[in-house]
C-alpha cells in the first residue's frame, strides 16, 4: 500500500515519491538517487488458476523489504498495469527484486516468477525500456513470461534520510508488527475519509460442494489491507449470517470490496464457491443500499446491506494544538455528548483524545545499543501512529490522537516498536487501557508489558488521556453485539493454552461444587445455627414467593459485594492464581519456538488441529462466561455493575406490576413479528452482549497497570538523553 500522491517516503533506505515531486539535480557523489519506474505490462505469464488464467500483481523489493505493490489484474495472462512509482535509493549495489504473484483471496498467493533489475548497470538521466524475463529459481527451465518496464535513474541532491517519512503499511498476517514512519506533512495518509458499514444478510441457491449435496459456507471480505471473515453456517445452501461490521474508507472516490465465498472442509483445503465485488464509487452516501450480488465462478446470490457514512472526529495533531484544550471546542463536544442528545446517532458514543508524550528507558533493539522507536495507538479497528525518533531510548513524540468512541467498553492499546531497515519492526512494549479505567486529564506513566500483556518489559510510556461520552448511549450500545477485530492472529494449537483453559473451567466447576456442598451442609446439620437460619429462610421464601423476587434476589449479591468493597474488603483476591497461569503460558509460548520436543508435539497435533482448536475455544468460552458473571457481581467494572442493578430494578418493577402472561405474550409477539417488521434485522441476545463487555479474569490481568518505581513520576521531567 503506497500513498504515492503525498510526496516522498523512505522505506528502509528506499524513498517513495509522488509523481509531482520528481526532481533531478546533478551531483558529483549524490547521497540519493531517484528511480522512476513505469510498470507497463506482462507478456505470456504463467497459468495458475483452474480456468486457464491468472490474477497477476507485481511486488518490488529492495533488501528484502516491499516498497511497491501493483493492483491486481483479474483473469489475464497479458495484463496491462501502466502504473508509475518513484523511489529514492541510497545504495545502487542493492538490486531491485521484482516478483509476480497470482492473487488467491483467502489462500496463499501463487508464485508466478521473479527477476532482478541491477541499478548499477543503468545509465543516469535517461529513460530505458526494459524487458525482464521471469524465472523460478526452483525450476529455471520453465518459461514464465516477461515484464515490460520503463526505467529512469537520476542523481538526487539535498534529501537526507532523516527528512523522509514512511507510509508503507504492512498489514499481512505474516507480519504481526507493522512498520510505518509519519511526518506532519503526510499525517493525513493515515486518516480515513468515511466508514463503510456492511451487513452480511444471507445467500441463496449456493453450489453444493459436499457429498451430502450441501455446503458449510462462510464469506471473506477484503478492502485494501482490511479483512473480515464471517462465521461458518453448517450444512445449507441458503445460509443466514446476519452479521454486521465496518471498514474504513481511505479513498475519496470510493474503492472496491472483494468478496469470496468458501465451503469449510475439516482436515483439507476449503472449497472455493464463488466471488463478487462492490464498487463503492457507484453508491451514494448516507443511504443504505440493498445489494443482491450474483457469484462469479460459482452459483447463487449474496445479499448485503451497505451504508457509506462520513467520518467522525479522527485526527492527529501536535501537542500544542488539540481540541480539548480549547475551552470553546471542549464545550461544544460536551454539548454533543450531553444527556439531551442521548438518542441522537446512537453509534456516536463519545470521543477519546490520547496525548503520546514520551517514553523512557526503552529496550535497546539495535546492535549500536540504541533504538528507533515509534508508537502505534489502536482503538478496536481504528489505528494511528507517531513518527519515528531515531537512535534514542528516551524518545519524545508529543503527538495528540483523537478517536471516535463507538463502544465505551473498548480497550485502548498503545504499542512501541523499533523501526528496522533490514527486517520487520521489533516489539519494544505494549499497554492496554480500558476506556472506563481512564482518569481524564491525568498525565500518567504506564509500565510497558510483553506481547501477551502478562508480564513487564523494559521502559515506561507517558500518556495523557481524556474520554468524553454519553452514558445513556454507552449503556444502550452495551446490549448490541460487540465489534469484532478484523485483523487478528490465526488461532494456534497450544498445549499450555489448552491446559490453562481447562483449569479455568475447573475453577468455575469447583465453585459450583462448593456452593452445592454448602447447601448440602445445611441439610446435614453440620452447623445447627446455619441450618436453622436456612430452613426458616426457605419456608419464608417459598410461602411468599412471587416472580419478581428472582431479579430482586440477584440484586442482593451485587449490593453485598459493593458494601464489602466500600468497606475495604476486596472480594477479588483470586486473580493472583490467573496471573501465575498466564506467566506460565508466556514462558511456554517462548519455549515453543526453541524446544524441538515442543515443536514435535505441535506437529503431531497439527493433523487434528481443528478439533483441538474447537475444544480449546469451547473451554475458553465456558470459562470466560463463568468469570464474567463472577466479575459482574464483583464490581470489576463499576459501570457494568450499575447497569446490571438498573436492569434488575426495572425487571423487578415490571414483573411486580405486570402479570406474567402479558410479559410472555409481548415477548412472543415481538419474536414472531420481528422478521415481518424488518426482514434484514440482525438478531442478538442482549444478555450475552452485556456479558461480552465484562472482562474475564485473563483480561483483568492483561489490563492491570504495572506498579512503577516512584522515580518515574510524570511530573518529574527528565532531560532527554539520546542514549
Amino acid at each position: 500500500f503506497l500513498a504515492m500522491s503525498l510526496g516522498y517516503v523512505s522505506v528502509f533506505g528506499i524513498n517513495i515519491l509522488g509523481p509531482g515531486n520528481a526532481e533531478t539535480a546533478p551531483a558529483a557523489k549524490p547521497e540519493m538517487y531517484q528511480l522512476d519506474i513505469i510498470l507497463k505490462r506482462g507478456n505470456n505469464l504463467a497459468i495458475r488458476d483452474r480456468g486457464g488464467t491468472s490474477d497477476p500483481y507485481v511486488k518490488f523489493k529492495i533488501s528484502g523489504k516491499e516498497v511497491f505493490r501493483s493492483k491486481t489484474i483479474n483473469k489475464n495472462l497479458n495484463p496491462v498495469w501502466d502504473e508509475r512509482v518513484s523511489l529514492l535509493v541510497d545504495n545502487l549495489r542493492e538490486p531491485l527484486y521484482i516478483k509476480v504473484f497470482d492473487y488467491d483471496f483467502g489462500l496463499q498467493d501463487d508464485f508466478m516468477g521473479s527477476a532482478y533489475l541491477y541499478l548499477e548497470s543503468l545509465e543516469h538521466q535517461r529513460t530505458l525500456d526494459v524487458t525482464l524475463d521471469l524465472e523460478d529459481p526452483q525450476h529455471p527451465d520453465h518459461n514464465l513470461g516477461s515484464l515490460d518496464l520503463g526505467v529512469t535513474l537520476s542523481p538526487k541532491e539535498g534529501v537526507s534520510r532523516e527528512a523522509t517519512v514512511l507510509l508503507t503499511r504492512s498489514w499481512k498476517r505474516s507480519s504481526k508488527h507493522p512498520s510505518m514512519r509519519l511526518s506532519d506533512v503526510h499525517r493525513k495518509a493515515q486518516l480515513w475519509r468515511g466508514i463503510v458499514s456492511i451487513s452480511l444478510i444471507e445467500a441463496r441457491d449456493l453450489r453444493p460442494m459436499d457429498a451430502n449435496g450441501l455446503s458449510d459456507p462462510y464469506v471473506k471480505f477484503r478492502m485494501g489491507h482490511q479483512k473480515y471473515k464471517s462465521k461458518k453456517i453448517p450444512k445449507t445452501l441458503n445460509p443466514q449470517w446476519r452479521e454486521q461490521f465496518d471498514f474504513h474508507l481511505y479513498e475519496e472516490h470510493g474503492g472496491f470490496i472483494d468478496i469470496t465465498v468458501w465451503d469449510k472442509d475439516a482436515g483439507k483445503k476449503d472449497d472455493f464457491m464463488g466471488r463478487c465485488s462492490i464498487d463503492l464509487s457507484q453508491l451514494s452516501k448516507e443511504h443504505t443500499h440493498k445489494l443482491d450480488l450474483p457469484l462469479d465462478e460459482g452459483e447463487g446470490v449474496l445479499v448485503l446491506l451497505v451504508t457509506l457514512t462520513g467520518v467522525a472526529a479522527v485526527s492527529i495533531s501536535d501537542l500544542s494544538v488539540n481540541m480539548l484544550d480549547d475551552p470553546h471546542e471542549r464545550h461544544q463536544i460536551l454539548q454533543r455528548y450531553g444527556i439531551l442528545r442521548s438518542f441522537h446517532n446512537l453509534k456516536d458514543v463519545g470521543v477519546v483524545q490520547v496525548k503520546v508524550i514520551r517514553a523512557e528507558g526503552l529496550m535497546a533493539a539495535d546492535v549500536t545499543g540504541k533504538s528507533d522507536p515509534f508508537c502505534v495507538v489502536e482503538l478496536s479497528n481504528d489505528r494511528l501512529q507517531t513518527h519515528t525518533i531515531y537512535k534514542n531510548l528516551n524518545p519524545e513524540w508529543n503527538k495528540v490522537f483523537t478517536f471516535n468512541v463507538k463502544d465505551i467498553h473498548s480497550v485502548l492499546e498503545v504499542t512501541v516498536y523499533d523501526e528496522d531497515r533490514d527486517r520487520s519492526a521489533d516489539f519494544l512494549g505494549k499497554v492496554a487501557i480500558p476506556l472506563l479505567n481512564i482518569q481524564n486529564g491525568e498525565r500518567k506513566a504506564y509500565g510497558l508489558k510483553s506481547k501477551e500483556l502478562t508480564g513487564p518489559t523494559k521502559g515506561v510510556i507517558f500518556l495523557e488521556i481524556d474520554v468524553i461520552f454519553n452514558a445513556v448511549k454507552a449503556g444502550l450500545r452495551t446490549l448490541i453485539p460487540i465489534e469484532q477485530k478484523y485483523i487478528e492472529d490465526e488461532p494456534r494449537v497450544s498445549k499450555q493454552l489448552l491446559l490453562q483453559n481447562f483449569n479455568r473451567v475447573r475453577r468455575c466447576i469447583l465453585f459450583l461444587i462448593n456452593v452445592g456442598c454448602y447447601v448440602n451442609s445445611c441439610f446435614e446439620w453440620d452447623s445447627p445455627q446455619r441450618s436453622i437460619c436456612a430452613f426458616l429462610l426457605f419456608v419464608l421464601v417459598v410461602w411468599n414467593f412471587e416472580l419478581y423476587m428472582i431479579p430482586l434476589a440477584l440484586l442482593l449479591p451485587l449490593v453485598w459485594s459493593y458494601i464489602l468493597i466500600a468497606s475495604g474488603k476486596d472480594t477479588r483476591q483470586d486473580l493472583q492464581v490467573m496471573e501465575d497461569l498466564l506467566e506460565d503460558e508466556d514462558e511456554d509460548y517462548d519455549k515453543d519456538d526453541k524446544d524441538p520436543e515442543r515443536k514435535s508435539f505441535i506437529n503431531k497435533l497439527y493433523a487434528i488441529q481443528d478439533v483441538c482448536i474447537s475444544v480449546q475455544n469451547a473451554l475458553d468460552v465456558v470459562a470466560s462466561y463463568g468469570e464474567r458473571i463472577k466479575n459482574t457481581f464483583n464490581w470489576t467494572v463499576p459501570f457494568l455493575s450499575w447497569l446490571a442493578i438498573a436492569a434488575l430494578c426495572v425487571t423487578t418493577i415490571l414483573v411486580y406490576c405486570i402479570p406474567l402472561r402479558y410479559i410472555i405474550l409481548a415477548w412472543g409477539v415481538n419474536k414472531f413479528t420481528k422478521k415481518l417488521r424488518d426482514p434484514y434485522t440482525i438478531d442478538n441476545n442482549e444478555l450475552l452482549d452485556f456479558l461480552s463487555r465484562v472482562p474475564s479474569d485473563v483480561q483483568v490481568v492483561q489490563y492491570r497497570e504495572l506498579k512503577l518505581d516512584l522515580s518515574h513520576s510524570p511530573n518529574k521531567r527528565k532531560k532527554n538523553n539520546p542514549g
